[in-house]
């Protein structure tokens, strides 16, 4: 055989051999998935250690770890005022405290989320370790959980503290004495804690002093709390092998009390005063920012030109955003409009250095450029075209905000470009279309909501569903502030009818005779519509169809607004309370649901859907499915498998279990 094909067949035959080892090998399966998180094994100081003399803390685990955000998550108990240095190698975790150790005090390091395996990601969560550096170690805890005042998400990652110093100013004036952070579902847990009395506050320390700025967010409890244990029982499962039933197996264990708090964090909203920003962006406006809201305005005098010392007031109009921050003036005087540079004395309250408002005073300069004339271009006239040209005649701006389809519960509103110093309401007509024909009715009037607002209006009025209107305004019926009139302004539109919309009337218990406010969210957690309590009953009427949620706050002042909290008041913010599922509204439904507002723990009334700090999911954990309450829901979609038909009938809401929180501590 020619040696060509001789090695040709030895490839052959060798490469059939391996194809058939291959076949008999089978693929290897593996093993199972590791979804257990590391273990500890060990440390030094090991856990209890009494007397500790070091500052390097170095903790083993069954396998090789990683660390999650280590310098936010790992938290040191009594607070370091130097920054810990944390690493990881192989299936060790260091540590080393670079503040002197305080004598004869308990140590905590507070692990939090931050550990996981290397492969799969199992997080431990919840890992704590202690030591102290005398000859006792204190053991007492407390625990609960933070959600956010306004939204009842559940706060992560923020700081929780306490003080025996039970002064109403230490929260502001020292560092917590024993500090941990919440974890993604918003709980926490005070580690190694001395037999006393404690105020607790959460508190988002943003520049890392442990303690409270006045524009931190804040949450307190309202009462001193003495943590205590009490021995229990509790029930463990033990997991056998494949195939063998687990069992249950009881053992004696301690509960550390109290483990139930509730603090609800909010933001006094309080930001120091002061002149952020002034500028001239047109010849003919002067606009300033101010730092805070307000309830003064500035002083504003002319230094300069002809009309030095006048008041602003004399020779400008103010056009103010509600809190008074934003300011801009509209020169009325064209004499000052068409000068390069302007100033004024300014005379405005400002923040000191004591956190007291004061009055203060500035020298303010606008300037323009001057402007570069254009050069015109000279074209040759043509023989037909005409010696003279008229100029257009120039109007101010005057538009409608409304649309072509107009809501029965809403006005019409109006907007000038200038503010308005003349509007004739008599040259304002308004007409119905009757088949194909117009007829003149009383048309809206126009006022000026608010006094400081000088270019916008609006007008109630009380409309025919499904009828198309036409509002005119004459030429010349407006003039604003540099004698312009306006152009004919003519605005056709269609009311919708009633069976557009959809209501919701929720019949509320569990107020005890406060005064509760209902609020319709949409998708995304916003307010889309409002209405009190009266009686048990609130009604919101005129929802476009769709999906939405709802949410009621105690309007304890009676102010028909959520307010917040105050620490220097020692005043909780409002309390939340969320209707725990969502609410499917078709075309010409009005639906109605009972809502005992204490029939859930707070931790579990938000919907998962608009809830936004939801914890992390695990790697190979299934996607989140509907539960049966929320597969439910859908019946809406059909209205003959439900009790909720069209136009008037009534869908009754579903009962809950009812469970207090406890976030237990054992």
């Amino acid at each position: 055989m020619h040696p060509v094909k001789q090695l040709r067949l030895l490839l052959a035959m060798a490469a059939a051999a391996v194809t058939v080892a291959c076949a008999n090998m089978g693929r290897p399966e593996g093993g199972p998935r590791d979804e257990l998180p590391p273990v500890y094994v060990r440390s030094n100081p090991a856990l209890g250690q009494l007397n500790f003399k070091g500052n390097k803390i170095t903790v083993d685990f069954d396998e090789n770890i990683q660390l999650d955000d280590a310098m936010n998550k790992i938290v040191v108990s009594p607070a370091q005022h130097t920054t810990p240095a944390i690493s990881s190698n192989g299936r060790r975790v260091t540590i080393e405290l670079r503040d002197t150790l305080i004598p004869n005090t308990t140590y905590t390091l507070d692990f939090a989320d931050a550990v996981k395996d290397l492969n799969e990601g199992n997080v431990l969560d919840g890992f704590a370790m202690d030591f102290a550096t005398g000859d006792t170690i204190d053991t007492l805890r407390i625990s609960g959980m933070v959600f956010e005042a306004r939204t009842l998400e559940p706060a992560q990652g923020m700081l929780v503290g306490v003080y025996s110093n039970l002064s109403d100013t230490a929260i502001s004036t020292l560092p917590f004495e024993r500090i941990t952070k919440t974890n993604q579902l918003g709980q926490f847990t005070l580690r190694n804690l001395k037999a006393g009395t404690y105020r607790v506050y959460a508190l988002n320390d943003v520049n890392r002093d442990y303690h409270w700025d006045r524009s931190e967010d804040v949450a307190f409890y309202d009462v001193a709390v003495s943590p205590s244990s009490e021995p229990t029982v509790i029930t463990d499962t033990l997991t056998r092998h494949t195939g063998e039933r687990d069992s249950l197996v009881m053992r004696d264990a301690t509960r550390f009390l109290p483990d139930d708090l509730l603090l609800t964090w909010f933001n006094e909203g309080y930001a120091s005063q002061y002149l952020r920003d002034y500028k001239r962006p047109e010849r003919n406006k002067l606009t300033f920012q101010f730092g805070a809201k307000s309830d003064t305005l500035p002083i504003l005098r002319l230094l300069n030109t002809h009309r030095a010392g006048d008041e602003i007031s004399t020779w400008a109009t103010l056009d103010a955003s509600p809190t008074l921050d934003t300011l801009t003036y509209w020169i009325s005087d064209t004499s000052l409009v068409s000068l390069d540079s302007i100033t004024l004395e300014a005379t405005y309250l400002r923040t000191d250095t004591l956190d007291n408002l004061v009055w203060g005073t500035d020298t303010l300069k606008f300037n323009m450029r001057p402007e570069k004339k254009k050069k015109e271009k000279k074209k040759k006239k043509k023989d037909d075209e005409e010696a003279d040209t008229i100029p257009p005649v120039p109007h101010m701006e005057l538009r409608m905000l409304s649309g072509s389809s107009q809501d029965l519960h809403k006005g019409l509103t109006l907007s000038a470009g200038s503010p308005v110093v003349r509007f004739d309401t008599a040259a304002i007509h308004l007409e119905i279309q009757v088949d194909t024909l117009w007829y003149r009715i009383v048309p809206p009037k126009f006022t000026r909501p608010e006094p400081l607002r000088p270019m916008v209006f609006t007008a109630p009025y009380k409309w025919e569903e499904g009828t198309k209107y036409r509002l005119t305004i004459d030429s010349a019926a407006v003039n604003d502030i540099y004698g312009l009139d306006n152009a004919q302004l003519v605005h056709e539109f269609t009311t919708k009818k009633s069976e557009d919309y959809s209501a919701i009337s929720f019949n509320v218990s569990g107020l005890d005779g406060r005064k509760g406010i209902v609020e319709v969210l949409s998708s995304s957690d916003k307010p889309v519509a409002s209405a009190p309590v009266n009686g048990d009953l609130a009604t919101i009427r005129y929802l476009s169809p769709g999906t939405y949620y709802a949410r009621l706050f105690i309007d304890a002042n009676d102010d028909g607004e959520w307010t917040t909290g105050s620490i220097t008041d020692s005043i909780q913010p409002e309390e939340v309370y969320y209707y725990p599922k969502k609410i499917n509204l078709k075309k010409n439904w009005t639906i109605e649901q009972s809502w005992n507002i204490n029939e859930l723990p707070v931790d579990q009334q938000k919907p998962q859907e608009i809830k936004k700090n939801k914890p992390k999911r695990k790697k190979g954990d299934p996607e989140e499915r509907p539960t049966d309450d929320e597969e439910e829901d859908e019946f809406f979609d059909d209205p003959f498998m439900n009790s909720a038909t069209r136009s008037g009938n009534l869908l009754n809401g579903n009962g809950y279990n009812n469970n207090d929180y406890r976030y237990r501590n054992y």
